[in-house]
């Protein structure tokens, strides 16, 4: 015990003296080595993309935020990606319910307001919608968990006497595949889906009614998840970017939009299992930021290395949040309050 005191004694004596740290031999033992960083998407960075995953705290892992290089295609850009590996990463679609076009006094969020409800690691704008006569209305499909909350509107027209009825597009997972596709609901009990759509463009007559067999051999449309929009933008690794024929928009000044630089937002899946989440800031929120254009949001995503890709609602829709917070400079000024949304949850 005598000598046991002696040594704590000499312990706190070299301890408290100020002179100890110039006597004591150096520590042997280096500090863990912390692991070297790996990127995770090589191929992405190679295209300039930054990954600024490191930038937020609580992402799973399986889920890579990305910023893009400052031209795209030639133009000046500000976009982002969220990249999910789909084997550890779920996705779904939070919405109004709306499953038949009849309106809802559901209330329109905006994506912060998805957060709140959801804690949704990655959250961004969905599909199509409207509001008319104190009522909110779903214009594009959103399938929960297998439930309809939403459809893509099946009619279309300038003057309302002379009517269409296009396929719009669809990015839906059934039995753990991702695939783009075009809707057409009855209005009824029968939602069709097709492999191609309805070739129908406002400078043709109406085209018939779509389906059991026009325009092609329709599936009953049944997924587990699905958010829809338009256009189409690939298809079984081919751009298609069907927006004459999904009729989204009218005669007139509106024929221009697709051509035209705006906001977008997109879905898409690779062949190696990721889903990838974009958005692209526009309409001059930073100075000489115009947007993209379909063909050009099309090109990028191809270059991405997605396979399928659906154009989601854009414009002051246009809005990315990972951990709720912003991503690009949202084109309203601030969240637009929309229908529906995609999430990014871990699995």
């Amino acid at each position: 015990m005598k000598n046991f005191s002696i040594i704590v004694w000499l312990c706190l004596a070299v301890s408290c003296s100020g002179t100890a740290g110039t006597d004591m031999p150096e520590w042997r033992w280096p500090d863990k080595e912390q692991p070297e960083f790996v990127e995770p998407h090589p191929a992405i960075t190679k295209l300039g993309w930054t990954n600024v995953t490191a930038t937020y705290s609580t992402l799973p892992e399986g889920i890579d935020i990305y910023r893009s290089p400052d031209m795209l295609d030639g133009n000046k850009a500000i976009a982002y990606i969220a990249v999910a590996d789909l084997s550890r990463i779920g996705w779904d679609v939070r919405s109004i319910d709306d499953p038949t076009i009849q309106g809802t006094e559901d209330p329109l969020k905006t994506p912060s307001g998805f957060y709140t409800e959801t804690a949704a690691p990655v959250i961004v704008n969905g599909g199509y919608f409207f509001a008319e006569g104190g009522k909110r209305y779903n214009a594009s499909v959103a399938v929960s968990g297998g439930r309809t909350y939403g459809v893509n509107i099946n009619y279309a027209s300038v003057d309302w006497v002379t009517m269409y009825y296009p396929t719009r597009g669809v990015f839906y997972e059934k039995d753990g595949t991702c695939l783009t596709g075009w809707t057409f609901w009855s209005g009824g009990a029968k939602h069709y889906l097709y492999d191609v759509p309805a070739p129908n463009s406002w400078s043709k007559d109406p085209l018939q009614v779509p389906d059991a067999t026009f325009p092609a051999q329709a599936v009953d449309f049944a997924p587990e998840t699905a958010i829809g929009g338009g256009p189409v933008l690939l298809k079984g690794g081919k751009v298609v970017n069907t927006w004459e024929a999904e009729m989204l928009y009218g005669d007139g000044a509106d024929d221009k939009m697709p051509e035209a630089r705006h906001p977008r937002t997109a879905i898409g899946v690779t062949s190696d299992g990721l889903m990838i989440l974009f958005v692209c800031e526009g309409r001059g929120m930073t100075e000489g930021v115009a947007g993209m254009t379909f063909a050009e949001e099309a090109a990028v995503l191809k270059s991405l290395g997605c396979t399928e890709a659906l154009n989601l609602d854009g414009g002051g829709s246009s809005c990315l949040l990972v951990e709720g917070k912003e991503t690009i400079k949202v084109s309203d000024g601030s969240q637009r309050a929309v229908a529906s949304v995609v999430v990014l949850k871990k699995k």
